[in-house]
């Protein structure tokens, strides 16, 4: 995940990602014929796979961004745990790899015992849903070069999750998609974890400086809806792939929505996808929408609209699997399809619904 901040642009973001990646992707030659050998098919993707022997580890890191901003408003961080573990573990399935442990760091100003407390009860909670252990982690204290909103304990909060590619399994790639195949839609809750600064400058720019406390409406404010925790999918997707259904790609749509993303399963084959019938963007995302006057093109790229993860299946097997995810309790709907042209095609469900296509 790559969060764009008010001011630049997410194609801005992909670029220096790709410049970080291209740097490390200079290492890899560090252990050739060793242990711990990167396997190159990933490229690009949500995830990496390291070899030892025949075990094959996958391995991703993330963080929360500027939601973190959002539970010092409101005064509340056991959620948080949530979006952290979703963004690592469901990046980690997306390539077929079965999420084991997570092990976490929190840079903070200073340190308040309350809020360490309910940071990682959150945490442990979250990793009860993915099945996954904590192994750990660091907690560094660094002053004034960690700042927040109001007065307690500010902090960023990454990790790094790792998790195995069973035996006799190859990775998800996207390399056996095929024209035809279907696109299912699993539906998201809220915002996840991307997107929040331009988020924020919205909220101020039309709310004040307290704009948490807002009404967003009877039941919540402004500040309670934004901070609702992230689906974590991994586990329904695992159990997927466990018992055979015809999984061949995956995307978890955090920065960049729904086109960078889907672009990378994609990207293996050369096609492109036409998505007729994504969910439509929740009302809290209509609103940021509507408020911010935010164009349809970029809140499709900075949000994920309602889309919070989408599955390529073999077309004969769509209904199927649907069925499957609606039993383990989330919703999920056939969205499109695979198509041979490398450009993916978008029906909008936003203030100004319209077709949308991007580079596959």
């Amino acid at each position: 995940m790559t969060e764009i901040p008010s001011g630049t642009d997410i194609d801005l973001g992909n670029m220096c990602s790709r410049i970080a990646y291209d740097h490390a992707v200079r290492t890899f030659a560090h252990r050739a014929g060793k242990p711990g050998v990167v396997w190159s098919g990933l490229d690009g993707s949500f995830s990496n796979i390291l070899r030892f022997g025949d075990t094959r580890i996958g391995i991703s890191s993330d963080g929360i961004g500027t939601k973190v901003e959002v539970a010092e408003r409101v005064g509340s961080y056991r959620t948080l745990g949530f979006d952290l573990m979703a963004m690592v573990v469901d990046d980690l399935v997306s390539n077929g790899i079965r999420p084991t442990t997570l092990s976490n760091i929190l840079d903070v100003d200073h340190l308040d015992p309350q809020v360490v407390d309910e940071l990682m009860s959150g945490l442990c909670e979250a990793a009860a849903a993915a099945g996954v252990t904590v192994s750990g982690g660091e907690i560094a204290e660094l002053g004034s070069r960690v700042v927040g909103w109001g007065h307690k304990m500010h902090f960023n909060w990454c990790a790094t999750g790792i998790g195995y590619l069973p035996a006799d399994t190859e990775p998800v790639d996207g390399s056996r998609v095929r024209v035809g195949d279907a696109v299912i839609a699993l539906k998201s809750r809220g915002f996840r974890s991307n997107g929040f600064s331009r988020i924020r400058s919205i909220m101020e720019g039309v709310f004040g400086a307290s704009w948490h406390t807002s009404w967003f409406d009877e039941s919540q404010t402004w500040g309670e809806v934004l901070l609702t925790p992230s689906f974590i999918y991994a586990p329904c997707v695992a159990a997927l792939l466990d018992e055979g259904h015809a999984v061949v790609g995956i995307a978890h749509v955090t920065g960049g929505g729904i086109p960078d993303n889907l672009a990378r399963p994609l990207r293996a084959g050369t096609f492109g996808a036409r998505l007729t019938e994504p969910y439509p963007p929740l009302p809290v995302m209509r609103k940021l929408q509507e408020l911010g006057e935010v164009p349809e093109p970029e809140a499709y790229r900075l949000w994920n609209m309602g889309n919070g993860m989408l599955l390529i299946v073999g077309a004969g097997h769509s209904h199927a699997t649907v069925e499957r995810i609606r039993a383990a309790g989330y919703d999920a709907r056939i969205a499109g399809t695979v198509i041979p042209e490398p450009v993916i095609s978008l029906e909008t469900g936003g203030l100004w619904p319209q077709t949308l296509t991007w580079p596959g």
